[in-house]
């Protein structure tokens, strides 16, 4: 799967595209072709035709129907493209089924998000015998051959993660930490991990933290990874300081297991994609931050991307995707464009609905109310 301080950060390429902006999901989608899935325009960027898009699931974070399709449908259209946006819902056999589609009915490009690299990789094979341009988005195909990949710094995302969680026990010698990750599978996660891991490795080998386990959780599944960290809690006689979550789902899933314990709002615990749920639970207290990536940048992006490899303009593309990531499977360097992402506490929250990725009345309604009014939060 998948797979989520204050002022917005702005990651600027070279073509003088700013990014800036989020993360979140919700609804199935129909097959491909499904007029209530496309969206055109003029054609402002020059480019024309359909691009078909596959997102991973809606299962795992509330980011995917919610911001990237909407998000991705906009982007295009405002390149003048017919983009058709479909989710696999996690079933790998659907994702190859749609991209088949998308394949043998000649779409102009193809934009990707994999739950499984190895599925996306055999996608982007197809796609390149029939002379398709593939955009990996948001999470690479390891031993793929996409022309380029768009997603954030995903080694930064892990970063402030730990950060946040060393500040939050700095007056806690020794406090134990338990780290739930998202899926083995997910280049993404393996990031996160590894960015978490240059800020707490440190603390851990000084003694200053303790780590009591690390486990990844298959597919991002929430509900095994709330069975998971009740294990680890309940095997460590009850006792933990602190978690870090890889994103709000996992987030979600831990805090259900301290608050049965009467430990919600008394153990820092990290997220990540600034969700209505996770802004929520940060207000109530039970959630220390989040991470807010700037997806509406990120489709944006990718949207340009697309419009270069369509006119053939490989120039331009190059000068949007200024960065690269490593792909070991293959040992090539993906050009790349990443988006830096920003660390979400409570007093940042007011950003997130400032910039209209989660709406105040999703958050501020019953007993938030107050806390939203003073954080400035209104409708």
């Amino acid at each position: 799967m998948r797979t989520r301080t204050l002022t917005l950060l702005a990651a600027t390429v070279s073509t003088g595209l700013v990014l800036t902006a989020c993360g979140a999901n919700s609804s199935n989608n129909g097959g491909t072709g499904s007029s209530s899935n496309s969206a055109s325009a003029p054609a402002a960027g020059g480019a024309s035709g359909k691009v078909g898009v596959i997102l991973p699931e809606t299962a795992s974070s509330a980011r995917w129907e919610a911001f990237d399709k909407p998000m991705l449908q906009a982007a295009l259209s405002a390149q003048g493209f017919e983009a058709d946006v479909q989710n696999a819902q996690g079933d790998a056999q659907k994702f190859a089924t749609l991209a088949d589609g998308f394949i043998s009915s000649g779409v102009k490009a193809l934009i990707i998000a994999p739950a499984d690299p190895a599925v996306g990789a055999s996608v982007e094979a197809k796609a390149k015998a029939a002379g398709i341009p593939v955009i990996d988005y948001d999470r690479p195909s390891l031993g793929g051959s996409a022309d380029y990949y768009v997603s954030f710094d995903n080694e930064k995302v892990g970063q402030l993660q730990g950060q946040a969680m060393a500040e939050a026990l700095k007056s806690k010698p020794g406090a134990g930490v338990v780290q739930i990750e998202g899926a083995p599978t997910d280049n993404n996660a393996t990031l996160f991990t590894k960015g978490q891991e240059s800020v707490l490795d440190p603390l851990y080998a000084a003694g200053t933290l303790k780590r009591i386990q690390k486990q990844p959780i298959n597919d991002w599944d929430n509900q095994l990874g709330g069975t998971t960290f009740e294990q680890i809690f309940t095997n460590n006689g009850g006792k933990v300081d602190g978690v870090v979550a890889a994103n709000d789902g996992l987030a979600g899933a831990v805090i259900t297991v301290l608050k049965r314990n009467g430990l919600n709002g008394k153990v820092p615990v990290t997220g990540q994609d600034a969700t209505a749920d996770g802004l929520m639970a940060i207000m109530r207290g039970e959630q220390y931050m989040t991470v807010f990536k700037p997806i509406k940048e990120e489709a944006e992006a990718t949207a340009k991307l697309a419009a270069a490899l369509v006119k053939g303009d490989k120039a331009g593309a190059d000068a949007i995707a200024t960065g690269k990531l490593h792909d070991p499977k293959n040992n090539r360097d993906i050009k790349s464009v990443l988006l830096t992402p920003k660390t979400i506490l409570e007093k940042d929250i007011k950003i997130v609905v400032t910039e209209g990725y989660v709406k105040a009345t999703e958050i501020c309604g019953g007993e938030l109310a107050a806390k939203c009014s003073s954080l400035g939060i209104t409708s």
